[in-house]
């Protein structure tokens, strides 16, 4: 099996330059600890991926994604490049440096083995119909995390629009092929990603093609950069960050 290459794998060692390349598979899985300062790029690459996404301090995992707080302290809920990504403890996890899908959703969370069930006729973690919240809790559990870790994500690459009378939109397309988004992790973060339709997908069939991780060692955030220093709100977010780390 040496040197085999199929469509959807991680590629170890990765490609100079890199410090994370994995392709993963529609109904598939990856996690990855990522030191303060290096970049991530999801790349949706057939145009129909939905990556759910949790976000850990790697150091005390205890600190972890808040979509609340990321939705609130920044006055929208509809995330796109300048955006934070922070935790229940007011610190910047990720920053999204670059975002040319402009389709995310921090309203409705991951799907689940009852939701497939309902839609797919089963939702079995080994069956053809995985859910998102199983595939958390087998890539969160290679860090040592658990069912309690399980916390609400952020799915990319599928909108979510909130009506005028309250109703959700979805907008899950396909779209076109090879949108991406990039990230700068502004702490030390174990990042979880399932690859699997969204909840509120309104087509019968379990549609969900791959997206690949890349991600590359970079420069902690220097004092000028204009998304630490873009709202007073999420300037207070990186000082957070910088009290952490002044040991």
């Amino acid at each position: 099996m040496a040197g085999t290459r199929v469509e959807a794998m991680p590629i170890v060692p990765a490609p100079e330059g890199l410090i994370w390349d994995e392709t993963i598979a529609g109904g598939g899985y990856a996690s990855k600890q990522l030191s303060r300062g290096a970049r991530l790029k999801l790349e949706d690459l057939k145009g129909d991926g939905c990556v759910s996404m949790l976000v850990f301090n790697a150091e005390r995992p205890v600190e972890r994604l808040n979509v609340a707080d990321t939705v609130k302290v920044q006055w929208n809920a509809y995330l796109g490049a300048g955006k934070l990504v922070l935790s229940d403890m007011g610190r910047v996890l990720l920053s999204i440096l670059e975002d040319d899908a402009e389709t995310h959703d921090t309203f409705c969370g991951a799907s689940n083995p009852a939701s497939n069930a309902r839609k797919y006729g089963e939702g079995s973690n080994y069956g053809k119909h995985p859910s998102a919240r199983d595939r958390f809790l087998i890539a969160a559990g290679k860090y040592g995390l658990t069912a309690k870790d399980v916390h609400p994500c952020i799915n990319w690459f599928k909108s979510v629009k909130i009506a005028p009378d309250g109703a959700t939109i979805p907008e899950v397309g396909p779209f076109a092929p090879s949108r991406s988004v990039t990230f700068r992790a502004e702490m030390d973060v174990i990042v979880v990603l399932a690859n699997c339709p969204h909840v509120i997908d309104p087509r019968a069939d379990y549609s969900v093609t791959p997206v690949r991780a890349t991600a590359w060692r970079g420069e902690v955030t220097p004092a000028d950069d204009p998304i630490r220093n873009a709202t007073p709100e999420g300037l207070r977010a990186f000082l957070n960050v910088e009290d952490y780390y002044a040991r």
